[in-house]
């Protein structure tokens, strides 16, 4: 056998095992996804059950390998979040979110769905209140179209002046009908959490006619529907609320909680 034949050999078998330990490779790595999708369903028919929703919510356990955090019963981080969830007869779409750092609890009792004893270190919880369901309280008002939610880029915090996360500057605009005149608006205002209530007060009115005739009593209409307090009902997992933040399209509340069963997932 000459050595051009025995480096022939040693290459191919070389091939061989690369090609074996990629298979074996993506057989773990097909096999790791599988169980945290097991895992995840589990906890997606709890939370279901828990929120009352009429579907699962979508569940993503963080983290690869998943083997290793499971062996290890914590889970650093499980992402929970469900849209389209109606609160009482006030709102039709919120969404809501969970952040679930550490949760602790055994793979056997996790794939058998059993979290009676599943304990989490920190649970960071929220609630989107969309523009839809605004417009739906305005309009019990007075009619508005197109209405929108922004920030207000006008108000900024100076440098040493504390945030208070419990207040967020807004900017609501969109067309309404005030008197027969077809009007576009533009509002400056707050939007507040007192006792978990989201609570919109507008301070200034622009309209695209200032000179109309009655305008004080138009501005006095506008403000008035636009000044409305929003119930979003409670945070996923109990979660007392501690801030309200503005966005494009919506207003987000959120808050946090320390060591609580899985289990405790209601809102």
């Amino acid at each position: 056998m000459t050595a051009t034949d025995t480096n022939r050999r040693r290459s191919t078998r070389g091939r061989k095992l690369i090609i074996a330990a990629l298979v074996v490779g993506a057989l773990l790595v097909a096999a790791d996804f599988a169980l945290a999708a097991v895992g995840e369903y589990q906890v997606a028919q709890k939370m279901r059950e828990k929120f009352g929703l009429s579907e699962d919510p979508s569940v993503r356990i963080n983290g690869f390998p998943f083997i290793t955090q499971a062996v290890g019963g914590d889970y650093r981080d499980i992402e929970i979040s469900a849209t389209g969830v109606p609160v009482r007869d006030q709102l039709r779409d919120l969404e809501i979110s969970a952040n679930l750092k550490h949760t602790r609890i055994g793979l056997s009792d996790l794939l058998a769905g059993n979290t009676r004893d599943a304990r989490i270190d920190q649970v960071r919880g929220s609630v989107k209140i969309k523009v839809n369901d605004l417009s739906r309280l305005v309009n019990q008002i007075t009619p508005f179209t197109d209405l929108a939610i922004d920030p207000d880029k006008r108000t900024k915090v100076t440098d040493g002046q504390a945030a208070d996360p419990t207040v967020a500057a807004v900017k609501l605009s969109g067309k309404t009908n005030v008197a027969g005149r077809d009007l576009r608006i533009t509002a400056y205002g707050t939007v507040s959490l007192v006792n978990g209530q989201v609570m919109i007060a507008v301070n200034d009115v622009e309209l695209d006619d200032m000179a109309l005739d009655g305008l004080d009593a138009v501005l006095g209409v506008v403000r008035e529907a636009l000044s409305v307090t929003i119930d979003p009902g409670a945070l996923p997992f109990t979660v007392t609320p501690t801030a309200v933040k503005v966005e494009s399209g919506a207003f987000t509340v959120e808050g946090a909680i320390n060591d609580i069963l899985l289990d405790q997932g209601g809102s």
